[in-house]
């Protein structure tokens, strides 16, 4: 029989047991008594399609989730170009804010989206990841109403940034815990094709929001995006459940903890082991994180405004934060599949070395050209410079976690995951707002010029070769085996 796509786990099943007859003689009986073999557990046409089933709906479901709250969180450049342009207007929320305050916003709210993920792994695997999805949705709308009666910009900092991120942690941190443990051989491919969401997410809210901003304003489609958003992901989350087995494991590991407390504890969060943590692989990991955090998001919010110093306007902006969600789609599913294929640690490692040379190729020389004499030039590199860094660097984030479980297995997979996102949430916290204070400290005309990017380029620059150099170490740790030898097996 042909197997699913992603061919999910089924370990879980347990065998048909057969009561047809009975023995009717102690001979009968030794000849019918099962053999070792006849005691393996079977796996049944029904329920293999059950299993494909359900890790279908887990497919569908958490693609939704990254879409409406990634997708959306991917678009705040349109928001970052408009606040910028409201703060040179008199009697706005934005009057006289700095692009590094209002950046504030976006990246706060990115960065609890992983800072919370102990927190939220924590939840799903002591209440359930269905009623985890459902509160991160409520918290997700009200944060856009909220806003939406913004007049101040702490006020938005606090709707838009905190409780937004707060929102996506508790619904996108569910998903991308619970996906991976459904499915084994085609890991890869199943988190690239929920990653993609991300992608596909930022491609049709950017041009969307900008849409509805022009056409009703921006207070009117903060309210409209919260109600849609509600439907979407209230509709996915409440799909989300856990892998039977890992379900099974979560209850254990509830009633241990039950055994030794009272109540409940609803700060509780799966703990890294200690030795885990020491170890030179967790090191070279989370360094990894902790660099590709700090300069993933830098020219996502920034795309638009850098477009609008080479001359584009404001719709053109959104076009390139479109493009790059188009790019990032595609390249997660294609780079899902090739991991799969010729291994996640490899892959990895040639996406985090492609995306800082891309850098380094297109994006630093654009900001350096003279633009009055080369600009088609700066133009077309920075448009080489959208198109890799929207394919390559996104692949980090669709093979992050899948590397997780190749590294340090499935039992340790929750915590460590949870950690790992935290150790980006922070480092998105420093990289991003740090970024903006390079425009900031370079703005000394009344008209922005690509020079003035040219600090935050080369800190992107300079954070993706140390996240490629992390890479390495970490495919180097992978071959060392628990012995100490060398692994040579090439496909990791």
């Amino acid at each position: 029989m042909a197997s699913s796509i992603l061919e999910p786990q089924t370990g879980y099943n347990s065998p048909a047991i057969s009561l047809s007859r009975f023995p009717t003689s102690d001979r009968e009986q030794q000849q019918n008594e099962p053999s070792l073999e006849d005691t393996e557990p079977v796996i049944t046409t029904s329920q293999e399609r059950i299993s494909n089933s359900k890790a279908t709906i887990i497919v569908i479901a958490s693609f939704i989730i990254v879409f409406t709250c990634c997708g959306i969180n991917f678009s705040f450049g349109i928001y970052q170009a408009l606040y910028e342009s409201l703060s040179h207007e008199p009697n706005t929320p934005f009057t006289g804010s700095s692009p590094a305050l209002i950046d504030l916003i976006g990246t706060t709210a990115v960065s609890i989206m992983t800072i919370g993920g102990p927190l939220a792994v924590g939840w799903a695997k002591t209440f359930s990841p269905r009623k985890v999805c459902l509160m991160g949705a409520t918290i997700f709308t009200l944060a856009h109403i909220l806003a939406s009666f913004g007049t101040r910009s702490w006020q938005f900092a606090l709707t838009q940034g905190v409780l937004l991120g707060l929102g996506t942690c508790l619904t996108y941190m569910t998903s991308v815990t619970v996906a991976p443990t459904w499915f084994t051989a085609r890991r890869g491919l199943a988190m690239g094709i929920i990653l993609s969401g991300t992608g596909v997410g930022g491609l049709v809210w950017a041009p969307a929001l900008k849409a509805c901003i022009d056409a009703m304003g921006y207070r009117n489609t903060l309210r409209l995006t919260g109600a849609v958003s509600f439907v979407l992901n209230t509709g996915a989350g409440a799909a989300m459940t856990w892998e039977p087995s890992r379900k099974a494991q979560n209850e254990i590991e509830r009633r241990a903890q039950q055994a030794t407390q009272r109540r409940r504890n609803m700060l509780a969060v799966p703990l890294v082991d200690l030795k885990l943590m020491k170890s030179r692989k967790f090191i070279a990991q989370a360094s990894g994180a902790v660099f590709q955090g700090a300069a993933y998001y830098i020219p996502v919010f920034f795309f638009a405004t850098y477009a609008s110093t080479l001359g584009y306007s404001d719709t053109a902006g959104a076009n390139f934060i479109a493009l790059s969600n188009a790019c990032n789609a595609i390249g997660k599913i294609v780079i899902g599949y090739a991991a799969d294929r010729y291994g996640r640690l490899n892959v990895l490692l040639l996406t985090t070395i492609i995306s800082a040379v891309s850098a380094l190729v297109f994006w630093v020389p654009s900001t350096l050209l003279p633009f009055a004499s080369h600009q088609e030039a700066s133009r077309g590199l920075f448009i080489a410079f959208t198109i890799f860094y929207g394919v390559f660097a996104s692949a980090y984030v669709a093979l992050f976690p899948t590397s997780l479980v190749e590294l340090f297995g499935p039992q340790n997979f929750a915590s460590v995951n949870g950690f790992l996102y935290m150790l980006r949430g922070l480092a998105t916290m420093v990289g991003t707002p740090v970024s903006g204070l390079l425009i900031r400290s370079s703005t000394t005309a009344a008209v922005m010029t690509p020079r003035m990017y040219e600090g935050m380029s080369v800190l992107v620059t300079m954070l993706l070769f140390a996240t490629a150099f992390s890479s390495v170490w970490v495919r180097l740790e992978a071959m060392v085996g628990p012995d100490g030898r060398a692994n040579w097996k090439w496909k990791l």
